[in-house]
């Protein structure tokens, strides 16, 4: 499913996990292509993270004086489980024209996750910008954990650079867990802007973010702007060809740490990306 205007071009994978599987600005890649022949959501260009963000430790948590324990999904030999439940389900066109679509994904609860939920996807081509709205609505009878997040990828080369600020860094153990807060430039000088590729695998979360980034590429400069997302989560593998930067509503496996904020019946969590490619 292709979309195109106002120099802008997006292949949607509804399929795939309601992922997008290509977005281009006036020829150039704004995400990393993953293109209409990606057959797994690892290999498209952006995916929705609901209801919950990042990992949860063991794929176990208590709530409400009960004892769950999650499928893994992610490999396996991985011990989380990842990313939610509805990127590795397929998503429904509700809506679609030449500049904007609808998905719509329902969850009636079970052993992946019990408390049923609804989430939808608003993506839009306009001028000067491109943008997303995840939004999660609460099925359940009682307030339950939610999260929302985002997991864009982004093209990386030599010439590449980030900008963004947050309050703090979380280093990570051999686990992927998260243990202690250092300062944000413990990876790299982000406020300053620095080189995205390196040698060294960086998977690490940062707190206190703005919820802004400028991604600089070789001929054209990416602004992010997000809503919703207090935190952010950076993965660049060791010189590879992309690096996420994904906004988020939590850190990782927060529901057995500080908690995952509770939704009410009814109730539900929002969070966007605005991506904006200005003229040079």
């Amino acid at each position: 499913m292709e979309l195109a205007a106002h120099g802008w071009r997006m292949v949607l994978l509804p399929a795939i996990g309601g992922s997008i599987g290509a977005l281009e600005h006036d020829g150039r890649a704004v995400l990393r292509t993953g293109g209409a022949a990606a057959d797994h959501v690892l290999e498209t260009a952006c995916f929705p993270l609901v209801p919950y963000a990042n990992r949860i430790a063991d794929g176990h948590f208590a709530f409400g004086g009960a004892e769950y324990t999650l499928p893994r999904n992610f490999q396996p030999d991985h011990p989380h489980t990842l990313h939610g439940t509805a990127w590795l389900r397929g998503w429904d066109v509700a809506e679609a024209g030449s500049d904007t679509a609808l998905l719509t994904h329902t969850h009636t609860g079970d052993e992946h996750w019990p408390w049923p939920f609804r989430a939808e996807q608003r993506l839009t081509l306009a001028p000067d910008r491109f943008s997303l709205e995840l939004t999660m609505q609460s099925m359940a009878e009682q307030p339950v954990p939610a999260g929302v997040g985002l997991h864009p990828y982004f093209p990386c080369a030599e010439a590449t650079r980030l900008t963004f600020h947050a309050e703090q860094a979380w280093l990570a153990d051999g686990q992927d867990l998260r243990t202690d807060a250092v300062p944000a430039k413990r990876f790299g000088d982000w406020a300053a802007g620095a080189a995205v590729r390196g040698d060294t695998l960086i998977d690490n979360s940062f707190s206190g973010w703005n919820g802004q980034a400028v991604i600089g590429q070789h001929d054209h400069t990416v602004r992010l702007a997000t809503d919703g997302a207090t935190d952010c989560h950076l993965y660049r593998p060791p010189a590879g060809a992309f690096f996420c930067l994904e906004p988020v509503s939590h850190l990782p496996d927060a529901i057995n740490r500080e908690g995952m904020a509770l939704l009410a019946p009814g109730a539900t969590r929002t969070v966007s990306m605005t991506l904006t490619v200005p003229d040079e």
